[in-house]
């Protein structure tokens, strides 16, 4: 028995019943908006409580995970030195922070995508705290003394806004998008 004309002939013309959890990238405008944003928000005064969150470190290292070929390692280098300018820290030390943050976010990536956004938080965890660790490590050697575990909460902290970050910059902007197309909104 010969197949009718309704079928399809060739792989390429199959296509997949729900295309709402195909996400395309995102649009560049969010991504460097949002990092532009996060990175003015930065400069602010809040900063200076001890154990306060690295907002800049987490949108960075959100984008290298759902956008590595516009957010990357360079990316990271440059706003950590662009930190390290405007802390009037050891000029390298937060690069390097943001360098390796955003390292193991991406050698990660491959595992971090089949998860959901509270079990990358928990794969990250080791990620951020090691980074931080070499920061007051490197610190500690500059300064002499030990300079506490705020370092430590800050990480902390960072990490478990990861849940945040992904829905303010992954699922809404998706969401809105697809409210527009279906002419909903």
């Amino acid at each position: 028995m010969r197949p009718s004309n309704t079928t399809p002939r060739s792989l390429s013309s199959l296509q997949p019943l729900d295309t709402r959890s195909f996400g395309g990238p995102a649009s560049i405008w969010l991504v460097w908006i949002s990092i532009l944003l996060v990175w003015v928000v930065s400069l602010l005064s809040w900063r200076l409580w001890l154990p306060a969150p690295d907002l800049l470190l987490l949108v960075i290292a959100f984008w290298c995970l759902y956008e590595p070929r516009r957010v990357g390692l360079f990316t990271a280098f440059v706003f950590g030195l662009l930190m390290d300018v405007h802390d009037a820290g050891p000029l390298g030390g937060q690069a390097l922070v943001y360098g390796l943050v955003a390292y193991g976010t991406v050698v990660l990536s491959r595992r971090l995508a089949r998860f959901n956004a509270v079990v990358q938080a928990l794969h990250l965890l080791p990620v951020f705290v090691v980074s931080e660790a070499v920061y007051a490590l490197i610190s500690a050697w500059l300064a002499g003394q030990w300079v506490g575990w705020s370092w430590f909460w800050s990480a902390l902290f960072t990490v478990a806004l990861w849940p945040i970050a992904y829905i303010l910059l992954h699922y809404l902007p998706n969401r809105l998008h697809d409210e527009v197309e279906s002419g909903t909104a």
